[in-house]
């Protein structure tokens, strides 16, 4: 859950849409633990795609 958490801390601090890849170098997290994570939130819908292959926290 602690990598949830930190993911979308991440995507709100850029403040644009984000890529998985950007969120691991934003946040200093192993790229396959983001992208469980990003799997998750898009699954909940904790997170949408304004733009092809970037995601921001849903509003």
């Amino acid at each position: 859950m602690e990598t949830i958490e930190t993911v979308i801390k991440t995507m709100k601090e850029a403040g644009k849409p984000v890529s998985a890849g950007e969120v691991a170098t934003l946040s200093g997290l192993d790229r396959k633990e983001v992208d469980k994570a990003f799997a998750a939130l898009k699954k909940d819908g904790s997170i949408v795609s304004p733009v092809r292959c970037k995601w921001e926290p849903a509003k």
